[in-house]
Formats: structure tokens, sequence, C-alpha cells
């Protein structure tokens, strides 16, 4: 399954029989000798909510939250686990960051309320910090992300420069990064490093964390779309100041793995 192109292998495990090693999720992540993808999906069983989705990122290790990969984890629950004439539209997903409510829209889309920013966190000093030329303001959205705004994304080298602050000795627990161009006060442009996969099409927290900052420091507007590579996320506020992401969810294919 994908969301803007930011996959994953999801397996339905409400029975908890499957447990899989990191060196297994890796395989499975392999786009040469697995199946490939940005990570892999368990769809578990947890009490006060539909289902827990379990996530690991590529390399293999635990991640507490992925915007794209909730809204995966409610289209399968929808069309795989729920009785064929369900007529449920609303979710609550369990997640290592807590329920997270997501609604089924007339467009086929996902509407995830991901909860409210938090600008001061154990994973980062301060709100901010100078990095080689660069402003990093720091968020948490369930998971750590630093935001750098530029005027120009092509003249950064993200491969690089991503490693760099993701393993940077400022962050515990390392961090996710986004590189943000204003386009206009309604659309932002952003490149993604995700922390233990690398560069994505797209990260549903971390256009969380940007319209989070860009909101606090920049003239950006109450509704904005994300322009990421893999496609654009509409971004808005409720009344209590959570933030409400909408996107896609895409089912591609189905079939069987052997893991050893």
């Amino acid at each position: 399954m994908h969301g803007l192109g930011n996959d994953f292998v999801v397996m339905e495990n409400m029975n908890g029989r499957i447990k899989l090693t990191p060196e297994q999720i890796i395989f499975l992540c392999d786009r040469h000798k697995g199946i490939g993808a940005d990570g892999v999906i368990l769809i578990e069983t947890k009490e006060g909510a539909d289902c827990f989705m379990n996530y690991y990122n590529s390399d293999g290790t635990v991640a507490e939250m992925c915007g794209n990969g909730v809204r995966c984890v409610a289209k399968f629950f929808k069309d795989e686990i729920l009785p064929k004439n369900s007529t449920q539209n609303n979710f609550k997903i369990a997640t290592r960051a807590g329920i997270k409510e997501i609604e089924y829209l007339d467009d086929a889309t996902f509407s995830v309320n991901m909860g409210k920013p938090v600008f001061s966190h154990k994973d980062f000093p301060g709100d901010s910090m100078e990095f080689e030329n660069l402003k990093l303001d720091f968020v948490s959205m369930g998971n750590p992300h630093a935001v750098a705004l530029v005027e120009d994304l092509e003249k950064y080298d993200l491969p690089v420069l991503g490693s760099e602050i993701e393993n940077n000795k400022n962050f515990p627990n390392k961090i996710n990064f986004e590189l943000v161009q204003e386009i206009s006060p309604k659309e932002f442009k952003v490149k993604v490093w995700e922390r233990g996969s690398g560069i994505t099409l797209a990260c549903g927290t971390g256009a969380c964390a940007v319209y989070a900052i860009v909101r606090k420091i920049s003239d950006a507007e109450k509704e904005i779309n994300i322009n990421l590579p893999g496609g654009n996320l509409l971004m808005s506020e409720n009344l209590n100041g959570d933030i409400i992401m909408r996107g896609p969810a895409v089912a591609v294919c189905r079939g069987m793995v052997e893991i050893k």
C-alpha cells in the first residue's frame, strides 16, 4: 500500500501470530531482494480502538507514528477486516503516539486528526538551532522533526544533509528532516528525509510538522497544500488546534512472501 508514494508492506495480524525480527523487516523492505517498501505495518488488536498500527522503519527500527501509514491502515481495516456490508466510515487507530481518529470521505480520501504539535520535547534542544547556515525549527508530531525554510529546495543535497541532521548528536533518538520552500501562503513545496528510511516521496507527520512550523513563523494560511514529491496533502486545523491531514491511501497488490 502507499500514501502519495510513501509505501508499506501491510500485514493483517489481528491474532498476533506474526513476530518479525529487524532482519526480517529489512528483508521485506529491500527493493532488490525483498518486496520493497519504506516500512512494514502489522495491523493488530488494541482495546479501545478499532486496531493498532504496529509500524517499523525500513531499517528495522520501531517508529512512533506514520501519517501516510495510518491512512493505509484505515483503508485496509475498512476494505479487508470489516464485514463487506459494513457502512463504518470513522475509525480509531491506535499508534505508539496515541489514538488517531480518521474519517473516510466521499472523494475516497481519509481525514486524520493528527493532534496538537509539541514545540518543546526531550528529542530536540529548544525550539530551534543553527546548522550549517540553516535555521532548524523543531516540532514533535508524536515523532521528532527538524524543519528548514529555504528559498530554493534544489540548492541542497538532501541525501548528505538529511543523514547529517538525522544522526546529529543533538538528537538523542535521531530526527526526521524537512526542507521547505514557500510557493505562496497557501502552498509549500517540501522534500523529506525520514529517520530510519532516508528519502521518501511523502511523509504525513512531516507534512504536519511543516504545517505547524510555517503557521508559527510565517504568513501561512489556515488551510494549505503541502506539495511533496509523491503528491499533495491538504492541511488545516480544527477549533481545538489539532492538525487535520487529508489525503489518499492506495492498495497496490497482494500476495504471499516466505520469511525465514
